[in-house]
């Protein structure tokens, strides 16, 4: 297979591998740092690399997993390509990389099946035309009394003044 070359801040991309290998040796590539070895590069986010046999996924299939489990668009799926698929697969998605730069030079026991990208969420809305949503159209809120309130100083003081007479009384 050739050079594999990821783009700096790559995001949503899925690159899913069948691996031609035993299953002992697929699972190994379950522990830390075997996938960076076998696509020649360091570095790679474990937790953003899923290894695992296709048999696991019963009935929802690789079909299943890459649309309703990663989000891949349908028209980007082809059934048939994708049922026909056994043993182990990879599935390392972009964020693996980390945002930088990455030539993979897979292992000749990876085949690279495709790529596939993640439907993105729309952040753009439309206009809010209710009257709620216009700028200062909250009620308005009646002026706050901005005199000071002396009530609290006077019973401090009236509960001082008792304390000083209470001690007097006792002293004389």
């Amino acid at each position: 297979m050739n050079d594999l070359i990821i783009a700096p801040h790559e995001r949503g991309v899925i690159r899913l591998f069948s691996l031609d290998m035993r299953p002992e040796e697929a699972k190994f590539l379950r522990e830390p740092g075997a996938v960076d070895q076998v696509l020649g590069v360091e570095g790679l986010d474990p937790e953003q690399i899923d290894i695992f046999p296709v048999s696991d996924l019963e009935d929802l299939g690789l079909y299943g997993y890459l649309s309703e489990g990663c989000g891949v668009s349908e028209d980007q799926l082809g059934r048939t390509k994708l049922e026909a698929i056994e043993g182990w697969v990879m599935a390392l998605r972009s964020a693996a990389f980390g945002d930088r730069s990455v030539t993979l030079s897979p292992d000749p026991r990876l085949h690279l099946i495709g790529l596939f990208t993640e439907e993105a969420t729309n952040w753009t809305g439309d206009v809010i035309e209710t009257e709620s949503a216009k700028p200062y159209s909250a009620p308005q809120s009646p002026p706050a009394d901005t005199k000071p309130s002396r009530i609290g100083s006077a019973v401090i003081a009236l509960l001082i003044l008792i304390a000083i007479g209470g001690a007097l009384w006792l002293i004389l």
